[in-house]
C-alpha cells in the first residue's frame, strides 16, 4: 500500500515540478502535439484537477495509513471520496475561475460588424477616412473606414459599423 501512495503522491509533485518548470520549453519542443490533453471535450478533465486528485490520494492515503487504525479497504476507499472532494474543490475554486478571468485583446475585423466608433479622419462620400471602435473591455482600434450610405461623414461624427469588405469597414453615422 505504501508504494501504492507513495507512487501517486511522488508522481505528482514531480510532474507539478516539471510543468512549472520546463512546461513552456516541453510544450514548444512537442509543438502542441499533446494538446489533445487539454480536456476541452470534458471541461472539468483538466490535467491539473486530475493530477491534483491523484496527488491527494496518495497523500491522503499515507496519512490515513499511518495515523488511523482503519484497514487497508477503508483507508483506499476514504483517500479516494477525499481525493475526489478536493478535486472537485480546486476544479471550482481555481480552475474554473482562472478559466474565465482569460481575456484577450485579440479581435477579428470581422468581429466589429454592428459596433459603434467615432470618426478620426473625415470619411469623403467616395472615398476613405478613419474611424475608431471599441474591441473587447478596454481596447480601442483605428481602421480605414468608408460610407456605408455615400454620405460625407465629418470628423467627431459618431458612426456605426454596418459592414466589413476587403479590411475596411462601412460605416453610417447616427444621431444620438
Amino acid at each position: 500500500m505504501d508504494i501504492l501512495f507513495w507512487s501517486c503522491l511522488a508522481g505528482g509533485i514531480l510532474y507539478a515540478l516539471i510543468t512549472v518548470i520546463f512546461g513552456d520549453i516541453i510544450s514548444e519542443a512537442l509543438d502542441g502535439a499533446l494538446d489533445f490533453l487539454s480536456g476541452d471535450a470534458l471541461p472539468w478533465l483538466q490535467p491539473m484537477t486530475l493530477v491534483s486528485a491523484i496527488t491527494i490520494f496518495g497523500g491522503a492515503g499515507l496519512m490515513l495509513q499511518r495515523y488511523t487504525g482503519l484497514g487497508a479497504a477503508a483507508v483506499i476507499i476514504l483517500a479516494v471520496l477525499i481525493a475526489i472532494v478536493l478535486g472537485i474543490a480546486i476544479y471550482f475554486l481555481y480552475v474554473k475561475p482562472m478559466e474565465n478571468s482569460e481575456s484577450s485583446t485579440g479581435y477579428s475585423i470581422q468581429e466589429l460588424g454592428g459596433k459603434m466608433g467615432e470618426v478620426l479622419v473625415p470619411i469623403p462620400s467616395s472615398g476613405y477616412g478613419e474611424v475608431i471602435v471599441n474591441v473587447g473591455a478596454a481596447g480601442v482600434t483605428g481602421q480605414i473606414a468608408a460610407s456605408f450610405d455615400g454620405q460625407e461623414i465629418p470628423t467627431g461624427s459618431k458612426v456605426v459599423v454596418v459592414d466589413v469588405k476587403e479590411g475596411t469597414l462601412l460605416v453610417s453615422k447616427i444621431d444620438l
